[in-house]
């Protein structure tokens, strides 16, 4: 039976975008045939998104990076300078893809503003990478600039292979001015005409198949993910108002940047709603409770997003009742579900309360939500379809749309949705239905409140603290080693991250391995986060199945008991 607040959050979003609300709905109809809704009133491109909300808070400050500050007018000239220098200095085309490697800084913002408003392509490198990770991406995608910060190039400089694409490094060190001189134009040229159908950004995800795909988006794919956001937001403003929990002066809206802007997390929810609301971004320079504590307070943040082992270092932190967080309206996290008791503690003991959210890279961050009471209520759901967009199923094999209570793949439609992964149509295609649902690869069902509950994952892939780890591609890195015979690689349990990697390996005949040797050559080969955290050497041929397949689903489950039982006696 519907809750209280499942009706009122149903009126709210009715209200929004029926006849006569801020945000109507229009129709779209997807590659597949199949008509869903839009939200009319947003802007056709991001580019005319930039300009619109930059005017509307020009004077508003922006982007924080400790002591500079940078206003929406003063991001966004710097972004027409950085255009109008790709057009006419380096002969950016309409659909060009430029990456940026770099960690999160005003300049990678600006970047990623000049090359939208460009025409070009923003292809978000993951900051973790190694060398040779960034070289497969840039070249993937064929990227022709790749902006990247001193230990971005250092990295390729030593690990990755030659590639077509014009490096530019950016000294993030340096004022924003300096920092982006070789692309920043004083004088403007004209901007090229773009529709929603123009492609914008490209992201990588890392599937069961190995190699990180570039999943791609056009305008309107990523705008209508935005309002989507916009919409929830404006309906969580109108709860807050009736049951007069939103302050009478409250602090303008801040942000405390915690997650990776390649992130789509980090992207939308985080970067781009904030143009729409005149929302200041405060950057950290890598994550820690403290320092976030100490932001939090000096900045008057008012949104926390993040992982959630994030706000649950924040709970339990010794020096927690020294600061004042009081500020901040609610600690949203994403990525990893929360357990039950960390839910009810944050409730009881934090501001504003908890909620979740479920979106992919694939659905531009779209998907559900739970929040409030109902996330005290059943607080091992993900929540509901997040409207007015979305729409959730749970689908078989087959194609068939499963029943309430089934379990089976969690699906996504909506006009949020990627287009495709970059020179993989047969991944695309075997990622869609025929009716234009997007496969997650997560297992799970809808209870009857329409309540989604994820159980299990299709995908042969990890989930550590938010990042999706291909237990392939590591496999496939510790087989590059000389004396690795066989190996198999699997998520293990963690409190904090949710999971990390684990790997058992058998070594070659005549062949020795150490557990550390292993880890630290594998660190020159991928990202940290990648490296398994506990790595099991076998004397023994690891088990097989009758295909003489490794028994994967086996090892997980025994090294998983081996683990607990580590970690117990510890």
């Amino acid at each position: 039976m519907p809750s209280d607040l499942d009706l009122r959050v149903k009126q709210a979003i009715d209200d929004l975008t029926g006849p006569g609300g801020p945000l109507p709905l229009g129709d779209y109809t997807l590659p597949s045939g199949i008509t869903v809704p839009m939200i009319a009133a947003a802007p056709a491109t991001l580019v005319d998104y930039f300009g619109h909300f930059c005017t509307q808070h020009a004077d508003t400050c922006f982007l924080v990076d400790g002591d500079d500050r940078l206003t929406f007018a003063q991001t966004y000239a710097a972004a027409r300078k950085v255009a109008s220098s790709l057009i006419a200095d380096h002969g950016l085309q309409t659909g060009d893809r430029v990456g940026i490697a770099m960690k999160n800084a005003p300049a990678w913002v600006v970047l990623y503003m000049g090359t939208l408003m460009a025409g070009g392509i923003a292809v978000l490198l993951n900051g973790w990478w190694q060398g040779n990770e960034l070289a497969d991406g840039i070249s993937d995608v064929e990227c022709r600039l790749v902006f990247v910060d001193p230990p971005r190039a250092a990295r390729l400089a030593q690990h990755g292979r030659p590639t077509a694409a014009k490096m530019i490094t950016v000294d993030l060190a340096r004022p924003i001015d300096e920092a982006l001189a070789a692309v920043m134009r004083a004088e403007e040229v004209p901007l090229p005409a773009l529709t929603g159908d123009d492609l914008a950004t490209i992201l990588f995800t890392s599937g069961s198949t190995g190699q990180s795909k570039g999943a791609y988006s056009t305008h309107r794919s990523v705008i209508q993910g935005v309002f989507n956001y916009i919409a929830m937001a404006l309906m969580l403003l109108r709860l807050g108002t009736e049951d007069g929990t939103i302050k009478a002066n409250p602090p303008p809206h801040a942000m405390l940047l915690t997650v990776p802007l390649f992130h789509v997390t980090g992207e939308i929810p985080m970067l781009l709603v904030s143009f729409a609301i005149g929302r200041k971004l405060v950057f950290m320079p890598k994550w820690d409770a403290l320092t976030a504590m100490e932001l939090i307070q000096r900045e008057q943040v008012t949104n926390f997003t993040g992982v959630p082992l994030m706000s649950w270092e924040i709970l339990n932190h010794p020096d927690r009742a020294n600061y004042d967080l009081s500020s901040v309206q609610g600690f949203a996290a994403g990525g990893a579900p929360r357990p039950p008791e960390h839910v009810k503690r944050i409730a009881d003991e934090m501001p504003g309360g908890p909620s979740l959210g479920y979106g992919l890279t694939e659905t531009n961050a779209v998907g559900a939500g739970n929040f409030s009471t109902n996330y005290l209520a059943k607080p091992n759901s993900t929540g509901f379809a997040s409207r007015p967009l979305v729409d959730l199923a749970i689908i078989d094999d087959a194609g068939n749309h499963l029943a309430q209570g089934e379990r089976g793949e969690v699906c996504i439609r909506s006009v949020a949705n990627f287009s495709g992964y970059w020179h993989r149509e047969q991944a695309t295609k075997d990622a869609m239905t025929a009716d234009g649902y997007f496969r997650t690869g997560d297992i799970g069902y809808l209870d009857p409140d329409n309540y989604l509950f994820i159980v299990d994952r299709k995908k042969d892939i990890i989930i550590r603290g938010g990042e999706n780890i291909s237990c392939q591609e590591v496999e496939a890195a510790i087989y590059e080693h000389p004396s690795v015979g066989e190996a198999c690689v699997f998520g293990l349990p963690d409190e904090r991250l949710g999971e990390v990697p684990g790997a058992v390996v058998h070594p070659l005949d005549g062949e020795s391995l150490n557990e550390d040797v292993l880890c630290r050559w594998l660190e020159d080969h991928l990202a940290k986060f990648k490296v398994p955290q506990r790595i099991w050497i076998s004397a023994d041929p690891l088990p097989k199945l009758g295909t003489e397949k490794i028994d994967k689903v086996g090892l997980r489950a025994a090294y998983r008991e081996v683990f607990a039982s580590e970690r117990a006696a510890a």
